[in-house]
Formats: C-alpha cells, sequence, structure tokens
C-alpha cells in the first residue's frame, strides 16, 4: 500500500489530502513518523524520523495520530480483496504477497486487484509482479504512488542491476558496509565480485549474497498466519529522564505501542523485555516470563514497570527505553489479563 497510515487517516479527514502530512508523535513527546504523505516526502520527511526533526524540514507538516481500528479495519479488507486471487502471505498490516502462478495473465489480473482495492476501500496500492518474493518486493516500491512494475521472467538479473544493494532483502546496514568496504555498491557489483574476495567475511552466506543480487529466491508464497518472534518499539530521549513521573509516563507509552501492534496481530505474549540505556551509554536488557497470555496495555506495563524498578532508581538519567513482547501464543488461545504483585 502507498503511505498506508496517511491516507487512512485522509479516509475519514479528505481536507487534508493534498498537504504535507503525517502520522506520528507530537515532537514535545519525541515522538516519531510512522507513515508520512508524498507532499511531505518531497520535503525529506521519512518514517522512522524523529518529529521534531520533521517539522524543521518541513514547518508546514501537519501532524496528526494514527487511528488504530480504522486501520486494522482497512487492513483487513485489503487482505479479503488479496485473497481471493491466489495463495496470501501477509507480511506486515499493509502489504502481503500472492502466489499467482497458476493464473493464465497475471499482468491483467494485478490490475484488476489494484482496481479492486481502490474499489473496496479508496486506498491507493502498488504492486510489483515477479518470478520471486524478493524482486516482487522491490518491484512494488518502483513506481510509487499507485505504481505497477512487471519483470518479466529472466529479466531480473538486468533490472536488479544498477540498484543499490541496501534494496536487497535481508543486506541491512551492517552488511551493506562490509560490502562497500570491498567496492561493492551496487547489484552488478556484487553479481561481478570474485566470491573468493566474500567468503573470508561472509562464509557460507557468501553464495546466498550473489545469487540474492541476480534475483534468485526460491522461497514459496507461505499461508501461514502472519507471525512475528517479536514486537517491540523504543525511544531515545532529546534530553535525559530521571524523574518517576517522567519514567513511568514513558513506559506506559511504550506499552501501549507494543499492546496495540500484537492486538492487531490477533497475538498474546508470555514474555516482556525491557531495554535501558543510561546517560554514557551503557545498555541493559531484561525480561520476564508471565505465567499465562497477555496482550492489554496494563498488563504489559505492569510486568514492564516491575522490571524498571528492579534495575533502576528514580534520579538516575535514562537516555533510552524499550519495552518488547515475544512468545506469542496462537490466536485462538485464551489472552488473560494479570494482576502483578
Amino acid at each position: 500500500m502507498d503511505a498506508f497510515f496517511v491516507n487512512v487517516h485522509i479516509l475519514e479527514n479528505p481536507e487534508n489530502k493534498g498537504i504535507p502530512l503525517a502520522v506520528g508523535g507530537k515532537p514535545g513527546q519525541r515522538g516519531v513518523i510512522a507513515s508520512a504523505s508524498y507532499e511531505a516526502r518531497e520535503k525529506g520527511v521519512r518514517s522512522a524520523m524523529a518529529s521534531s526533526q520533521a517539522l524543521k524540514l518541513c514547518p508546514e507538516l501537519k501532524l496528526v495520530s494514527s487511528n488504530r481500528p480504522m486501520i486494522r479495519s482497512c487492513s483487513a479488507k485489503i487482505m479479503d480483496v488479496l485473497s481471493r486471487y491466489g495463495t496470501l502471505e501477509r507480511m506486515s498490516v499493509d502489504e502481503a504477497f500472492v502466489d499467482l502462478s497458476l493464473q493464465k495473465n497475471p499482468p491483467a489480473l494485478v490490475q484488476t486487484i489494484l482496481k479492486r482495492i481502490k474499489t473496496e476501500t479508496d486506498l491507493p496500492a502498488s504492486a510489483g509482479l515477479a518470478t520471486s518474493k524478493l524482486v516482487a518486493k522491490i518491484a512494488s516500491d518502483f513506481d510509487k504512488p499507485e505504481g505497477f512494475t512487471v519483470v518479466e521472467p529472466g529479466t531480473e538479473s538486468k533490472f536488479l542491476a544498477p540498484l543499490d544493494i541496501r534494496k536487497i532483502y535481508g543486506i541491512g546496514p551492517k552488511t551493506a558496509s562490509l560490502l562497500n568496504n570491498l567496492d561493492v555498491k551496487t547489484c552488478t557489483d556484487l553479481v561481478s565480485i570474485d566470491i573468493q574476495k566474500l567468503q573470508p567475511i561472509f562464509g557460507q552466506y557468501s553464495v546466498k549474497l550473489k545469487n540474492k543480487a541476480k534475483g534468485i529466491d526460491t522461497r514459496p508464497v507461505d499461508p501461514s498466519p502472519w507471525i512475528a518472534k517479536q514486537q517491540g518499539t523504543e525511544n531515545t530521549f532529546e534530553k535525559d529522564i530521571t524523574d518517576k513521573a517522567t519514567v513511568e509516563s514513558a513506559l506506559l507509552e511504550l506499552c501501549e505501542e507494543v499492546s496495540e501492534s500484537i492486538d492487531r496481530m490477533g497475538r498474546s505474549a508470555r514474555t516482556i523485555t525491557i531495554k535501558l540505556r543510561w546517560s554514557d551509554f551503557t545498555t541493559i536488557t531484561r525480561q520476564k516470563t508471565v505465567p499465562g497470555e497477555i496482550y492489554k496495555s496494563k498488563d504489559i506495563y505492569k510486568a514492564a514497570k516491575t522490571l524498571l524498578y528492579e534495575n533502576w532508581k528514580p534520579g538516575k538519567p535514562i537516555r533510552l527505553m524499550g519495552v518488547s513482547a515475544s512468545r506469542f501464543g496462537v490466536s485462538d488461545q485464551q489472552k488473560l489479563s494479570l494482576e502483578f504483585e
């Protein structure tokens, strides 16, 4: 989908269409941008950017909060449309793969799907069509908004050749940095480099790296329920926080975000983890496994608060705080509201 959170907001607030708009937290609360309109992106605003920085780049930016129930409802409608056309693998609230390999005319069918999404949700979407998930994903981002890019069989390597290696799924900042040190910056570079230069650094992963750069990806579309291993969020504060009320408020906000994430997945968790970074950049993580499954923010907060006070004394400066949930139960398991002493 294209600028999904922003466009869901516009459904209920059409007067905000066509202006620099972002869904995110308020800068005074050290918020971050979750989604930005294309008008805002033209000014340099990006997802995961601090709201304060976004406003410096684009003073006319309008910041709004997300409507989680509306987002979940729209996501469900989109996934329902996609599921009508082939095996569906949901990747996130607004992204999925659909297997069209058995269809007679996949390009025409994709056009039909995009029109159907627009008709039933009034939301813009883009798509990529290719012989693998890796290439299809890159193609879907190639011509946003409301674009459709087809990578014909046999042209995958040519399509990827000029692209930055960071476009490839599985090549993060650390791997990209190591490759850059070998003067590998594009997919062409990665295909061309002698594998013997890669092996001392990447070992057996060297073959997979070169295959990725050629567009070779044998992963099937997996219809299993979408299950993340962990859901979490963290906040680096503009100024270190020290007092009890501020710390507890920040912790509660993080717990509410985690709760929304796992509730959106239809999951419940058994393990809660907190991350604390002090002013000297020393970082600790601590976790607690609860005797049941939880998903409500108040229960996550109780577990996280217990961990907080086991490891922090009011007055000690906190630079960063994070909360995550893991060990998810399956969707039909009972969700328990627990009381902690």
